[in-house]
C-alpha cells in the first residue's frame, strides 16, 4: 500500500461496500456525518447492508426503516436517535457487555468496513480517532478503514491512531462535535453522592458513569487525593478532578500517571482539553472494560446508576417501566472487575422513587418486561438518598432487610409485607 492516500469525496466509500456488507461505525462523536449522508443518498445502489453501532448520533431515514432492505441499522446501545425506531421494529438490538462488542463484531459480522471521524493527520501521517477508541480501535488492522477528516476532532493518544497508509479512503468534512449538557444534581443526588464519596479511599482508581448522580459523586470527591481514573466514559467532571489535582494516577498499577478511557463525551471545554493532551489515553474497550484488567488495580471503585432494584438485589439498568431504553453498556464489566479488585467496591445508585414520587424504585419484583443488567450475585452496594445497603455475601433475608431500610419511608411497610408474603422475610 502507498504511504499516502489522496483525499477524495464521501461518495468514494461506495467502492468499498459490497452486497451484504457489515459496516462498523464508532459511537457518538466518532460517527462521520458526510460518509453516512453518502451511504443514505446512494442506498439504492446498496444491497442488504447492515450498519453496526452503539449510540447513534442522528436519527436518519435508514434508521426509521425508510430505505428498506438496502440499509438497516443494528444497535448495541439505544440512543435518542434509535430508541423509537427499535420500538417500531426498524432497528435491531444486540444484547452485549461493552467489553465484548469487539469480539461480537469480529465473530458474528463480516467487518466489511469501518467508517469513522478522525483528526487531521499529524506531520508523521497519523490520524487519531479523537474522542473515541471504543470497539473501533480494536478493529485497526483487522478491517479496512475509510475516514472522514474533521478539524474539530481533537487529537488524542492511545490505541486509536492510524497511519494514512492504513486507510482505504479519506474525505474531509467539518462539523462541530455534539456536546452533552451537564445534568444538574438535585438534593437526593447530592445525598447519594456524599454516601458514596465517604466510602472511596484516597489513592483509589475510579470509574464513574454519567448523569445527575454520577456528576454529584464527582463533585463530592473534590477533597480526595491521588485518585486514578480508569473509566469507560471520560466526562467533564473527571476532567475537573485532573485539573484540580485530585486525580493524579500516581498509585495505579497499569498506565500509571495516565487518565484511561475508551470514549469521551461532554462539553467543548472537554474536547479542547483533550487535544494533544498526552496525559489522556484512549484505549480499546476490550482492554479498558475487561474485568480481568480492572481487577488488577487495588481499591478499584465502580460507580453506576440503575432504574430499579428488587429485594434480592437484581438491578435493571437498561429498561424504563419495562420497556427497552438503552442497553447493558459496561456496568456489569466494571461491577465484576471491582468485585475481584483487592479492596474494590462497586456502587449502584438510584433515587428511591420515580420522579413524581408515586412508585418505589426498590421493588419486590422488577417491573414486568424489565431485564437484569447487574446480577444479584455481582451487586455489591446499592445506594439511595436514605442510605447504603451492603449486599455482598448477605443472605436473601438480609438483602431484603437492608434494601427496605434504604427505600423511601412511604413504601417500607408495604415492601416488608410483600417480602413476608413471598417468603423473603419471616
Amino acid at each position: 500500500m502507498t504511504s499516502t492516500v489522496a483525499v477524495g469525496r464521501p461518495e468514494d466509500v461506495l467502492r468499498h461496500v459490497p452486497p451484504h456488507a457489515d459496516i462498523v461505525v464508532p459511537l457518538a462523536n466518532g460517527e462521520p456525518d458526510a460518509i453516512m449522508d453518502a451511504l443514505e443518498a446512494h442506498a439504492g445502489e446498496l444491497h442488504d447492508v447492515h450498519v453496526h453501532q452503539m449510540h447513534a448520533r442522528r436519527e436518519r431515514a435508514y434508521i426509521r426503516g425508510e430505505l428498506g432492505d438496502h440499509l438497516r441499522h443494528v444497535s448495541y446501545f439505544l440512543s435518542d436517535a434509535t430508541r423509537r425506531a427499535y420500538w417500531n421494529g426498524t432497528v435491531d438490538l444486540v444484547p452485549n457487555h461493552f467489553s465484548e462488542v469487539p469480539r461480537l463484531l469480529t465473530a458474528e459480522t463480516r467487518c466489511s468496513l469501518v467508517v469513522a471521524r478522525c483528526s487531521p493527520p499529524d506531520k508523521h501521517g497519523y490520524v487519531s480517532l479523537g474522542t473515541n477508541a471504543d470497539y473501533t480501535a480494536s478493529l485497526i488492522g483487522r478491517a479496512p478503514f475509510f475516514c472522514e477528516i474533521d478539524r474539530h476532532m481533537p487529537r488524542t493518544f492511545g490505541d486509536n491512531e492510524l497511519h494514512i497508509s492504513q486507510l482505504v479512503g479519506l474525505c474531509e468534512h467539518d462539523a462541530a462535535l455534539d456536546e452533552l449538557p451537564a445534568v444538574a444534581p438535585n438534593d437526593a443526588d447530592r445525598a447519594i453522592a456524599s454516601l458514596i464519596a465517604d466510602r472511596v479511599p484516597d489513592r483509589a482508581t475510579v470509574q464513574v458513569g454519567i448523569g445527575g448522580i454520577p456528576n454529584a459523586v464527582v463533585e463530592a470527591l473534590g477533597d480526595h487525593r491521588d485518585l486514578g481514573i480508569h473509566t469507560e466514559l471520560l466526562s467533564d467532571g473527571l476532567m475537573r478532578l485532573v485539573q484540580d489535582g485530585v486525580a493524579t494516577g500516581t498509585h495505579k498499577l497499569q498506565r500509571r500517571n495516565k487518565v484511561v478511557a475508551t470514549f469521551c463525551l461532554g462539553s467543548q471545554a472537554l474536547y479542547d482539553w483533550l487535544d494533544e493532551n498526552a496525559a489522556v489515553e484512549l484505549i480499546r474497550v476490550d482492554w479498558v472494560n475487561d474485568p480481568r484488567v480492572i481487577a488488577v488495580e487495588p481499591n478499584f471503585v465502580s460507580i453506576n446508576a440503575t432504574t430499579e432494584v428488587d429485594l434480592m438485589g437484581q438491578c435493571a439498568s437498561e429498561t424504563v417501566a419495562g420497556r427497552y431504553w438503552s442497553s447493558s453498556g459496561g456496568q456489569a464489566d466494571f461491577a465484576r472487575g471491582a468485585m475481584y479488585s483487592a479492596g474494590g467496591k462497586a456502587f449502584i445508585a438510584l433515587r428511591s422513587t420515580t420522579k413524581d414520587g408515586s412508585r418505589s424504585r426498590i421493588r419486590l419484583h422488577l417491573t414486568e418486561g424489565s431485564v437484569v443488567t447487574t446480577l444479584k450475585n455481582t451487586v455489591d452496594h446499592v445506594v439511595t438518598e436514605f442510605g447504603v445497603a451492603e449486599l455482598r455475601g448477605r443472605s436473601l433475608r438480609e438483602r431484603a432487610e437492608r434494601l427496605i431500610a434504604i427505600a423511601h419511608p412511604a413504601f417500607r411497610d408495604e415492601l416488608g409485607r410483600d417480602a413476608k408474603e413471598c417468603g423473603l422475610l419471616h
